[in-house]
């Protein structure tokens, strides 16, 4: 008779840790690589505006992992993933469009996900190191009525894009660190 040896889960601070590292390295070579590239809707650049979204719901779908084995909400992770893939789909559209369309697309989707990512970062905020969450929420949120505003001015640009990322990253690394301080790593 075959048994399967069950494991435990990775805990939830330890699997968001992991995915926050990750989410920082990310978006740190993602910023640099559309910075390079930011003054053309090219082939590179429209690829890597549609990736940033999809990596995001790559990544709501390892955190939702982590967060069901350990009986955490997970409500907030099934929404972050149905906008980032509508973002992905809508990028790829507004590219077609020119960089105003990118940008209101963006702008919309920094809105609702910052929503989302403070109210998950509000209720886990037990586990330690959630304060850049929710102060990265709210940023997201103003950003995004920033790139949506820009989009109707005359000088329109994805640099601001880049930019973005790149902070959201370092409030990624900022809360890896932070869990690591609050678990003792």
């Amino acid at each position: 008779m075959d048994t399967l040896v069950g494991t435990a889960p990775v805990s939830v601070p330890t699997a968001l840790r992991k995915l926050y590292f990750l989410r920082f390295g990310f978006a740190a070579v993602w910023a640099a690589l559309l910075f390079a590239t930011a003054d053309t809707l090219g082939a590179l650049t429209v690829t890597l505006l549609v990736i940033y979204p999809l990596f995001d719901v790559a990544c709501a779908v390892i955190d939702l992992r982590s967060a069901r084995a350990n009986a955490q909400p997970v409500r907030g992770l099934y929404v972050n993933m149905a906008l980032s893939t509508l973002t992905g789909i809508g990028l790829a559209v507004a590219a077609t469009s020119g960089i105003p369309a990118v940008l209101r697309v963006w702008g919309v989707w920094a809105i609702t996900a910052g929503i989302v990512q403070l109210i998950v970062g509000a209720a886990r905020r037990q586990l330690g190191g959630q304060w850049a969450m929710i102060a990265s929420g709210a940023i997201s949120t103003l950003a995004g009525a920033s790139f949506f505003a820009q989009a109707g001015t005359d000088d329109a640009s994805l640099t601001n894009l880049a930019d973005y990322a790149f902070v959201g990253g370092v409030f990624f690394l900022v809360s890896a660190l932070r869990l690591g301080r609050a678990r003792g790593v």
